[in-house]
């Protein structure tokens, strides 16, 4: 039987509902009679045990591999989120990280140095494929990156007497939303750009917004309409000539990277999304991290510790009176630089340019399969990474196909939807991104179900999924009112 559109199916209990009193999966070994209230404090002791599941060692293990096969994820399906690269990482990258396991932050520099070399090559491989000449391993994902860069632009500006001058940042509205969130963070007040006919920026619209009170313009080049900024070096000559600094995010690099650098483009400042761009883990696979790479005449603000080669040793400099000071608790995440420096070792200049070569090209052969199926493209040009669909024909007075119904669709087909509703300037958007490490028969079999879906009835397509773990849920109140812990109570 099909439940209700709204119904919750729960086809698996808790956890703590498979608890059995006694039961145990390991026995802890003797600790030794201590004191806890005369080495701890009586106040910060228990009342009473914590109340955690008991089970036996096969039921935890059967629990929570069942879980994971009732999800998504890049080992498991194909993730075409456009703007967050989901491409597969390779399992040799996990045994590098391995290498470094028994690594502790306080150890003394003297003793790491094959771990301080790793950061320092990284640093310099991350600022040729970016063309900046000086990177921070620092910042822990793309969105604290970015407010790293901003930061640093702040100092810059401060530096020359001119903090109080510029409060501006110019913002695309195309722009991933951390941008504008980011700038008004640092104290900004932020001004929006719109985009001309054709997807990218308007050039005169932003020319007449600068002027010697904007600090910084935010563009990623692609834009999240996946298409390449074709006016970028007139956009950066306009901003040099007001003294303003143009910050590229770096969410799209995976199109480019080894094509083309943001430096030679005229960016002042970058940051990258290792835990995209560079093999890492994305999302719930793992912590991120967010490099972010300047121009010279910016790094003297760059955060501290920076990893430095003296004569034959590496070290740790923090004697950098001009910096922002810390950003991150030690020096970022290192397993996530060991993944990104190994996944840029095994494929060198070459792959890496393949790499971006095989993005753009699935990109525009998935494109092309989507029209085919009956989906508009707004922008229909040669894309990057990435396009923007469109269901046949927008909602109008609850008629025409609306894109969550298209993203519910394929989730009963056993795909994973691409970003909904994103960028915000095109009605009823599906983002799709293959990126490079997809097969061409992966490709086809997306665009097959996609088009499938068009010749659904559409009461079909408005009560789907059927038979997934949970149905429709009321995703509103998901956002506005979380739920994120279990009280045993209940």
């Amino acid at each position: 039987m099909i439940a209700d559109k709204k119904e919750t199916i729960v086809e698996s209990p808790l956890i703590f509902e498979k608890s059995v009193p006694g039961r145990r999966g390991i026995t802890p070994p003797k600790a030794p009679e201590v004191d806890l209230a005369a080495l701890l404090g009586s106040d910060n002791l228990r009342a009473e045990p914590p109340k955690l599941p008991e089970v036996d060692e096969l039921t935890l293990v059967r629990h929570y591999t069942g879980l994971s096969r009732r999800q998504m994820g890049v080992d498991t399906h194909f993730y075409p989120l456009g703007s967050c690269t989901m491409k597969y990482n390779p399992k040799v990258h996990e045994a590098a990280v391995g290498l470094f396991a028994d690594l502790h932050p306080y150890q003394a520099p003297e003793v790491v140095q094959g771990a301080l070399q790793l950061m320092y090559e990284l640093q310099r491989d991350l600022s040729e494929i970016t063309g900046m000449d000086a990177t921070t391993l620092q910042p822990a994902a793309g969105a604290h990156g970015e407010l790293t860069g901003i930061l640093i632009i702040r100092a810059y500006h401060k530096s020359r007497g001119e903090h109080e001058q510029r409060r501006v940042v110019l913002v695309p509205d195309s722009a991933h939303g951390s941008n504008p969130a980011t700038a008004s963070m640092a104290g900004y007040t932020v001004k929006e750009i719109a985009s001309s006919p054709d997807g990218e920026v308007d050039l005169e619209a932003l020319k007449t917004e600068l002027s010697p009170h904007v600090a910084a313009i935010m563009l990623t080049n692609p834009n999240t309409l996946g298409l390449f900024e074709r006016k970028i070096l007139a956009m950066a000559q306009a901003a040099h000539r007001v003294g303003a600094q143009l910050y590229y995010d770096g969410a799209n690099l995976n199109a480019v990277m080894g094509m083309a650098r943001p430096g030679d483009m005229g960016f002042d400042v970058v940051h990258l999304n290792l835990h995209k761009t560079f093999t890492v883990p994305h999302g719930g696979g793992g912590p991120g991290s967010g490099p972010v790479g300047v121009k010279a005449h910016l790094a003297p603000f760059l955060p501290v510790p920076q990893v430095v080669k003296k004569g034959e040793t590496y070290a740790l400099e923090y004697d950098l009176p001009h910096s922002i000071g810390q950003v991150r608790s030690f020096y970022g995440n290192f397993g996530a630089l060991v993944r990104a420096y190994a996944y840029i070792k095994m494929l060198g200049e070459e792959g890496i340019k393949k790499s971006a070569a095989l993005a753009v090209l699935n990109a525009n052969y998935l494109k092309e399969m989507l029209k085919e199926q009956g989906y508009r493209i707004p922008y229909d040009r040669t894309c990057m990474h990435e396009f923007v669909a469109q269901p046949p024909e927008t909602p109008r007075s609850g008629e025409g196909l609306r894109t969550l119904d298209i993203a519910k669709g394929l989730l009963e087909l056993g795909f994973h939807p691409p970003t909904v509703y994103f960028p915000l300037i095109v009605k009823e958007a599906l983002m799709v991104e293959p990126t490079e490490t997809e097969s061409k028969e992966t490709l086809e079999a997306f665009a097959r179900a996609a088009g499938e879906l068009l010749k659904k009835d559409k009461s079909w397509l408005e009560a789907a999924p059927y038979s997934t773990p949970v149905r429709r849920l009321d995703e509103v109140q998901a956002n506005r009112k979380p739920k994120l812990r279990w009280n045993p109570g209940e």
